[in-house]
């Protein structure tokens, strides 16, 4: 009687063991559950920690909560400026309803991803050119939106939607690079003009200076010999005294004026009187001896 009093406690011991290793769950901290009875959704959610469900009665589904990175695949399309464009893009997001995350949609993660391409080619057809390289900001904020309101119905929220890259035609990334190697040279030429403009107004001043202080420019003279001579080369410098620079320009002002001569009388030469020729060289009057 003992022993098989033994063997049925052995046995419900055996069951009960079985039992809780079918019925035990573990659901994680990031995880949520989902727990199914007869195909039916029961209203808790198992939160983290050891649950227990009725073996072959429940079912338990269990939830990711963490944030999902997702690249988007590149997608090709037509700017509003007719350029073609490839855009590829990364979504961030997390399940903040495991319910409706199982019930409403049937793969979640598939959804948001075929969301998030519709998305980005509708967005590349809006856009010009230069807001998808230089304004990313915007169009981020905007692809968030057109993804997210869908996405909120599957218990989906979006944290985050980023542009990564744009890839450009060969062709337009030439132009591009012509285009702005042009506005490099035509403010590099701005910059030269300035320059030379600053450069005559100092030069000017210094000149006024000097024309003010003779002995300024004897000094400044005396400085460049000094510079010339300290580098040591076959250079040879004659310098010429100021006073003999002023000097030369003062020289035609100051020569006199050459005396008026007064015009001559032109003499009319007449051609020399050619001879005389006679018709007649006896005469016919001449008379006969």
């Amino acid at each position: 009687m003992v022993e098989e009093l033994v063997a049925a406690g052995v046995s419900l011991a055996s069951v009960g063991v079985v039992y809780v290793m079918s019925a035990a769950r573990v659901v994680k901290q990031y995880e949520r559950g989902v727990v199914f009875r007869l195909g039916r959704l029961t209203s808790n959610v198992r939160g983290p920690g050891f649950t227990m469900i009725v073996p072959f009665v429940d079912k338990l589904r269990k939830v990711n909560l963490q944030i999902v990175t997702m690249p988007v695949p590149a997608q090709e399309g037509i700017t509003r400026d007719n350029v073609t464009v490839r855009v590829d893009a990364v979504v961030y997001f997390k399940v903040v309803d495991a319910s409706d995350a199982i019930v409403q949609v049937e793969d979640y993660r598939f959804a948001v991803s075929q969301m998030a391409q519709t998305s980005l080619r509708s967005i590349i057809g809006k856009s010009d050119l230069d807001d998808l390289l230089s304004n990313r900001e915007k169009l981020n904020q905007g692809l968030e939106l057109m993804i997210d309101s869908p996405a909120m119905g599957w218990g989906v929220q979006i944290d985050r939607v980023d542009i990564k890259d744009v890839s450009l035609p060969e062709t337009m990334k030439r132009s591009m690079a012509r285009q702005a190697e042009a506005d490099r040279e035509r403010r590099a030429r701005v910059i030269n003009a300035d320059a030379e403009l600053q450069a005559s107004k100092k030069l000017a001043e210094a000149a006024q200076q000097m024309e003010d202080t003779p002995s300024a420019l004897q000094l400044r003279l005396l400085q460049t010999v000094m510079a010339v001579a300290a580098e040591k080369n076959s250079t040879l410098v004659l310098p010429i005294p100021v006073e003999l620079l002023r000097f030369l320009e003062r020289a035609p002002g100051q020569m006199p004026a050459a005396p008026a001569v007064p015009p001559q009388p032109v003499q009319e030469q007449l051609p020399p009187a050619e001879p005389r020729l006679d018709p007649d060289p006896g005469g016919s009057n001449s008379r006969q001896d």
